[in-house]
């Protein structure tokens, strides 16, 4: 008798297990199943968005901390993670390449994984992780030391790990990755050090790589282990060889836009930074617009071919990545667009279906590079605002300093925006800032800094630098504005409750109403907040997380903006908050 309770047991059990098990479907539905989040986004279209509308603009008043979870140690620095949720448990990626699993209805550690990293690991901007992916029994996530790798939910066990690129070539790895149709997609980091951007896709049970797709004209990609095809045209838009240490790399991850089967992928700045450098001899024409940096890229989730590209800066000289997230989204005519913010200060719709420009309006008051964007999306330069040829210099040691707005951290940087479903229109993070930057002469060398330029970021405003925009996107319109003293580094979420949801570098949680901008609801968490927010379900009530830990490019990279901003905290506390049932009723 105890013999056969004991199997039956076992097979609750394994049923269990199976069940519990992620899949496609589960990924694919994760806006939808709001007692989980599986992926980055709070969905693959990266609309962070949640259907959940216990919690609204009439009751978060009442929403308080459930509890909090520290990170401990003296690995503190940035923490811009955004947790993950399944079967009780949350995920949560830590600086230093950290994962913890923790119970979600006490906030208590089960199991901690540490990357082993080498010395020598060259992160550009802190060594920040930005979140994870689960699939099947595995979560996956990248290491600095640019490795993927693959651990059991449960137990925190290694799976498979494998190599992403060299880190002693500069490259790294920071961003969440991407799980589409038992893929787990990655990109690369390393763009400030002449490594080329790629995007990687395995098997998500065994880690085998499936394709390879760089994005830097000249190079080979693979698939199944061969050579496929090469991306573009070798030497169509890059002189000699400087194609060969590009850059543009894929640092912030991609998203998947399952209507028309395709992963959008941004590419970051080209290597170096001095634009006269890889011109061509043509400043004036398409010959040194560096494909396919600085652009946005469809590809292929089977194959890894190109389907389309839009590049949002060529002949890119400010360090304005193209990495920025793609959401895709239905707009109120019913037509199916593509929305990105880009660093170049620039908010751009794209077609769907074929990746074609739409429009673009500016996102931030001061753009000096550019004087507009054309009628086929590429922008009108002011070229007496590009910083000058170092080879014109009386010493050719510098170039011509100028004065460029947005600086080089973006008039938005990684910081994910978030689209309403319930108002149309997009929530975006910015930074009102400038900069004065100038060119020099640079020779490339295996692991070390490959930029050609010098900066100084000064803000623009007295009374501001961050500044949460609604932006409707049909016209480019800005419905509100919501100014912060502090540059803003967090990720954005909105509910079908009317709330919009952030964190600012003074610590505060901030809840405003999704039509106006009126401030709802704060909370202070004691360190500044450049993680991601979440919303789910459990037990009929609805809960907030975001993790504080003040950190990131900022600080390390600010100038004058750092020295405004040095005495705010680091810490490292993930906060959960929830709204109690007694109080759902206001």
């Amino acid at each position: 008798m105890n013999r056969f309770i004991m199997a039956a047991v076992a097979g609750v059990l394994a049923a269990t297990t199976a069940y519990a098990e992620v899949t496609e479907q589960d990924v694919a539905n994760d806006q939808t199943i709001t007692t989980q989040v599986v992926t980055n986004g709070m969905g693959r279209h990266l609309q962070r968005y949640s259907p959940l509308e216990t919690l609204n603009k009439e009751n978060v008043d009442n929403l308080v901390p459930a509890w909090a979870f520290s990170l401990g140690g003296e690995k503190q620095r940035g923490q811009e993670t955004q947790p993950l949720i399944y079967d009780g448990i949350m995920y949560i990626t830590g600086s230093y390449s950290r994962l913890f699993a923790i119970d979600v209805k006490t906030g208590k550690e089960i199991w901690q994984y540490d990357a082993r990293l080498p010395e020598g690991i060259l992160p550009c901007c802190d060594v920040v992780n930005r979140g994870a992916a689960i699939y099947g029994n595995n979560i996956y996530f990248g290491t600095l030391d640019a490795r993927i790798v693959a651990l059991d939910l449960k137990t925190g066990d290694v799976v498979w790990r494998d190599k992403i690129a060299d880190y002693k070539a500069g490259y790294s790895y920071t961003a969440a990755p991407l799980i589409v149709n038992g893929l787990v997609v990655t990109g690369n980091s390393g763009g400030e050090f002449g490594i080329v951007g790629e995007v990687q896709a395995r098997n998500a049970e065994t880690g085998e790589m499936v394709w390879t797709r760089p994005v830097i004209e000249g190079h080979m990609g693979t698939l199944n282990g061969e050579e496929s095809t090469m991306t573009g045209t070798l030497n169509a838009t890059w002189p000699g060889d400087l194609w060969k240490t590009g850059g543009g790399a894929t640092w912030l991850g991609g998203s998947y836009d399952a209507e028309t089967d395709t992963l959008v992928f941004g590419a970051g700045n080209p290597a170096p930074w001095n634009s006269w450098l890889r011109s061509a001899g043509n400043p004036e024409g398409t010959e040194g617009d560096n494909l396919y940096a600085a652009s946005r890229i469809g590809i292929d989730p089977a194959t890894g071919e190109i389907k389309w590209h839009f590049q949002t800066t060529p002949r890119e000289g400010w360090d304005y990545d193209g990495v920025n997230e793609v959401v895709a989204y239905t707009d109120r005519n019913g037509e199916k667009r593509y929305a990105t913010a880009d660093r170049n200060g620039y908010f751009y719709v794209l077609d769907r279906e074929t990746g074609d420009f739409v429009s673009a309006a500016p996102f931030v008051k001061d753009i000096s590079w550019a004087s507009g964007i054309d009628e086929n999306g590429r922008p009108i330069f002011v070229e007496e605002n590009r910083p000058g040829n170092p080879a014109e210099a009386a010493d050719g040691a510098k170039g011509e300093v100028i004065f460029a707005s947005p600086s080089f951290l973006g008039g938005k940087n990684w910081m994910p925006m978030a689209f309403s479903q319930r108002t149309g229109n997009f929530y975006v993070p910015s930074n009102e800032w400038g900069m004065d930057i100038w060119n020099e002469p640079i020779t490339y060398k295996k692991g070390a800094a490959y930029l050609g330029a010098g900066f100084t970021i000064k803000p623009n405003y007295e009374d501001h630098i961050g500044s949460l925009k609604a932006i409707d996107p049909e016209t480019g319109d800005w419905v509100w504005e919501y100014k912060n003293e502090a540059p803003l580094w967090s990720g954005v979420m909105t509910t079908a409750g009317g709330l919009v949801f952030f964190g600012t570098p003074e610590g505060e949680f901030i809840a405003l109403d999704d039509e106006t901008g009126e401030k709802l609801w704060s909370f202070q968490t004691g360190s500044g907040i450049v993680g991601q927010p979440i919303t789910w379900e459990q037990d009929g009530e609805q809960y907030v997380s975001v993790i504080s830990g003040w950190g990131g490019a900022v600080p390390l990279w600010g100038g004058e903006v750092a020295k405004k901003v040095n005495y705010l905290n680091q810490g490292g506390m993930l906060w959960t908050f929830k709204l109690p049932k007694q109080l759902a009723m206001k």
